[in-house]
């Protein structure tokens, strides 16, 4: 029986068993899927020796996201332009695969919920410059954005982003966030600003153009302060539970030879599991 699992250090509140317990049963599979705690310490090992660990392959979260991406002996491209590695599966072979789903996940997630976001593809304003956000704006260059401003808090974080994906990104100071908007196609929140038990994000949507797109990655809760206010001026919004739902697709494919659908059904579940 084919078992896999989502790895990290700590994992015990990972959702990622529901989503993928929940295909399984859909599809009649027989397989398995856990969580491994993994200490970063010993991260690259473990993940180089996946098999002996009785695993055909993981997800992976924080913090061991680079040691995966140093432990895969090949990357899809994703992995190669965004640093960080996801999802590790083994082939026949016996040969270790890396790859970032975050970006599919994200697309995945607005093409899904919103048909039709990136007809304009000009302009794309996204807060934040962690991990996500260099995986979103991989993303959003995929889709021809021709500008995608990054704001960030430490302004050396966005200028480092623009130097790796060159002069479509463009840096504003995180104070000027708001004056940003305008002519803003999608904006896209990647900050924990907003999310339960964190600071709102703080952010005066004006100026942003009525039929811009507004994304938050946060998910609990599931519609922020940020969605709030951009659905009561008539934006569409979209939730980060997709982004979780829809990144986690590539990687039950690998394991278990099907590829799954994110369906209302499995929203939920989770969502469900949320309110607990």
């Amino acid at each position: 029986m084919k078992t896999a699992a989502v790895t990290g250090h700590p994992i015990k509140h990972s959702r990622s068993p529901l989503i993928h317990g929940h295909w399984l049963k859909k599809y009649g599979m027989e397989g398995a899927y856990g969580k491994q705690d993994v200490p970063p310490e010993t991260a690259v090992e473990f993940y180089s020796n996946l098999q002996s660990h009785g695993l055909v392959g993981v997800n992976v979260t924080i913090p061991n996201k680079e040691a995966a991406f140093k432990a895969a002996q090949t990357l899809d491209d994703a992995a190669k332009a965004i640093g960080v590695v996801n999802t590790l599966w083994l082939d026949d072979e016996g040969t270790l695969h890396g790859a970032n789903t975050d970006a599919l996940g994200f697309l995945g997630n607005l093409d899904q919920a919103a048909p039709g976001w990136d007809k304009a593809n000009k302009k794309a304003v996204v807060l934040g410059a962690g991990g996500a956000a260099r995986a979103i704006v991989w993303a959003l260059l995929q889709r021809e954005f021709t500008e995608v401003y990054i704001l960030n808090r430490t302004r050396q974080k966005a200028e480092d982003l623009r130097d790796y994906f060159g002069e479509r990104v463009i840096c504003d100071d995180w104070d000027n966030r708001s004056n940003t908007l305008e002519n803003c196609d999608l904006l896209v929140n990647t900050t924990a600003l907003g999310m339960s038990g964190q600071p709102d994000l703080e952010i005066d949507l004006a100026l942003l153009p009525t039929h811009a797109v507004v994304t938050d990655i946060v998910y609990t809760p599931l519609i922020t302060g940020l969605l709030e206010a951009a659905r009561g001026r008539g934006n569409s919004i979209v939730d980060g539970l997709g982004m979780l739902l829809h990144q986690a697709v590539p990687g039950f494919e690998k394991w278990f030879g099907v590829r799954p659908e994110v369906t209302d059904e499995l929203r939920d579940i989770i969502i469900a599991d949320m309110e607990k």
